[in-house]
């Protein structure tokens, strides 16, 4: 299984505490660390203010971070997970994923969603249409992104986008355009795109939970004339590990009071416990076709997980 690890990016309350003339090196050096230690990739979301509350904590733009990555790292895979397809518009956006795949010399991963953090939305002065809406022009803008990184002078006239003739150069480096990561586990519609459009997905789910957007995905590919087998199924959850149960109690206890995220919360996740009980979660996850672990990591700037993670590498 591959497995890429998120940076601290403040929208997880987990650039707290560090000052902020601190923060871009703390940023980049955990960058650095999780290149050195073999990850596969680095990742980052696409927010623009903390959660679950709004705070005046910093929250770092993924794209400008995208840019910055391309420089700061030599052999990471550079993600999002995922792009709110509504923050910028289709062609824009490709233009930009495009110049930052040559300008990491093809090592970009393009992930991409409908949308569905509302305040923030409504923070940042963007409409927030119907879910079935949101899902419409994410359709189009898939279309957009393949138009546009294969063609020289594509035209595309759709019902919320258009585009007449858009050329764009530099085009990717990677062909026919780096990897397509249409994430969310929406089963009518998403994965149905999935199907149509993607090279991945992406659920934060248990074991069971992947087996059965599997099979839903499974059935979308039969109905699109889609080999399943193209497809790859990520995963994308919070790691947390600890050497003993104690210790993994106080980890969470320390989190929870600057995060605002009951402690509770934690323990639901699959990949949350000790070494051995993460591990052979890990191995279930790979038995079920999981080929890729996307891990946000809570403890990464202060605790061990993301060292005791790397010896799967």
């Amino acid at each position: 299984m591959k497995i890429g690890a998120f940076i601290p990016q403040g929208w997880r309350m987990d650039l707290n505490g560090i000052p902020l003339e601190d923060q871009w090196d703390t940023i980049i050096s955990t960058a650095n660390a999780i290149e050195d230690l073999n990850y596969t990739s680095v990742w980052v979301y696409d927010h623009f203010h903390t959660v679950p509350i709004p705070t005046q904590d910093p929250t770092y733009e993924c794209w400008s971070l995208m840019a910055a990555l391309s420089q700061s790292t030599s052999k990471l895979r550079l993600g999002q997970m995922c792009t709110c397809n509504s923050y910028r518009n289709p062609s824009y956006l490709t233009k930009v994923a495009s110049n930052i795949d040559v300008m990491s010399g093809g090592r970009l991963e393009y992930a991409i969603g409908a949308g569905w953090y509302d305040q923030e939305y409504k923070a940042y002065g963007y409409n927030y249409p119907t879910a079935g809406i949101r899902l419409k022009m994410l359709e189009e803008s898939l279309i957009i992104y393949k138009l546009m990184t294969t063609e020289e002078t594509p035209s595309f006239n759709g019902t919320y986008y258009q585009i007449d003739g858009a050329i764009n150069q530099p085009k990717p480096i990677q062909k026919p355009y780096p990897p397509l990561w249409v994430c969310g586990g929406g089963e009518k519609v998403t994965l149905k795109l999935l199907a149509k459009y993607g090279d991945y997905g992406n659920w934060d789910v248990d074991v069971e939970g992947f087996i059965h957007k599997t099979k839903i995905l499974k059935e979308h590919c039969k109905n699109e004339q889609r080999d399943f087998n193209e497809i790859g199924k990520t995963l994308h959850t919070n790691v947390l590990i600890a050497n003993t149960k104690s210790e993994l109690d106080k980890k969470i206890e320390k989190l929870s009071k600057y995060t605002n995220i009951p402690q509770e919360n934690y323990y639901e996740k699959p990949l949350i416990g000790t070494k051995e009980e993460v591990f052979n979660t890990i191995k279930e996850f790979e038995e079920v076709d999981c080929s890729y672990l996307i891990a946000y990591i809570p403890d990464i700037v202060w605790g061990d997980t993301l060292n005791i993670l790397s010896e799967l590498n």
